[in-house]
């Protein structure tokens, strides 16, 4: 009997051809929005699915399991796999994968994108003229402030922290300090970066930029104390984690001009977005789109179509999340 998947969006076909190729059937959900957990659950309890294809978004915990007690593999669309209960799947021997190193490149150019975009206070310029404001040149209209020499202080310098820290390093002379767990030698002989305590990292930087994962002791890393140690004239970069800020700290601090901005990919309680956020002009919003690159989505379908393969043929996860 054919091997049957479930996957709770579309993903590139990409991925698909590889399924296709293997014999391997699967349901597929086409719409745009996240499904809520409870359509998850319903759509799971319809068959016998050998397999699961999730996403970032999808809450995959013990009912999620308990729908679908067939299947070997839920192989996540993301990097992240926070969404996942990983204890329970280990209960149940159930593998779970990620996609990593499929969004490296796409992140740190999101993550320069956004820097830029504070520095030179582009999008402000785009909404000024977008409203009829701009009546003709004025020295003193919209003044930002250079890129070239800034001090960059990154928490976390895994591949896409140290990817971003390579590009300002050769392309603006920028120097790098950054916080890690661990020492990142090869960052340090490549960029001359130097590993700071959070804390002075933050009092030190003129950006600070988060590339840590979502964890118990990241949750709210950058509070309002932490936000209230920063420049006033510092900006402060999230392509990370949610909540791995202080959302309602940080309207806060800037309203308050605290910080001098903030750009961020990614929101505490996403999609909605904390009161008062949207209203600030000093604040970038992006809609969770720095891995957003044709070919990242192609390699990250067809890794999860290879996992899924891998699982149900020889009973091997290649990209195993579960220790």
């Amino acid at each position: 009997m054919p091997k049957q998947i479930y996957i709770t969006r579309r993903i590139p076909d990409a991925g698909l051809k590889l399924l296709d190729e293997k014999g391997i059937h699967y349901d597929m959900c086409d719409e745009h929005n996240p499904p809520c957990k409870k359509d998850i659950i319903k759509k799971l309890k319809k068959k016998q699915y050998d397999g699961v294809i999730s996403f970032l978004t999808d809450p995959i915990d013990k009912d999620v399991f308990d729908a679908c007690p067939t299947a070997k593999i839920f192989a996540n669309f993301s990097v992240g796999f926070n969404n996942v209960d990983i204890e329970e799947a280990k209960k149940r021997n159930i593998a779970v994968t990620n996609t990593p190193g499929t969004s490296n490149t796409a992140v740190a150019e999101h993550t320069l994108a956004l820097m830029l975009a504070l520095t030179t206070r582009l999008t402000e310029g785009d909404r000024y003229m977008r409203a009829g404001k701009y009546k003709g040149w004025d020295p003193c209209l919209l003044v930002g402030t250079d890129m070239k020499g800034k001090v960059i202080g990154l928490v976390g310098t895994g591949a896409i922290g140290s990817e971003v820290a390579r590009t300002l390093k050769h392309g603006f002379g920028s120097t790098i300090i950054y916080s890690d767990v661990v020492e990142n030698k090869a960052l340090e002989e490549e960029t001359g970066a130097v590993k700071k305590e959070m804390d002075e990292l933050l009092k030190t930087a003129d950006i600070v930029s988060l590339h840590c994962p979502l964890l118990p002791s990241t949750t709210h890393l950058i509070n309002e104390d932490k936000l209230k140690m920063m420049k006033k004239t510092a900006f402060l970069v999230n392509t990370s984690r949610g909540p791995v800020v202080d959302e309602i700290a940080l309207v806060k601090a800037l309203q308050n001009k605290t910080i001098q901005g903030a750009a961020l990919d990614v929101f505490e309680f996403e999609p909605k977005l904390t009161k008062g956020l949207a209203k600030l002009e000093n604040v970038i919003l992006t809609p969770h789109i720095a891995s957003a690159r044709e070919s990242a989505r192609n390699m990250m379908a067809e890794i999860v179509a290879k996992n899924v393969i891998s699982v149900l043929e020889d009973g091997k996860a290649l990209n195993s999340v579960i220790k």
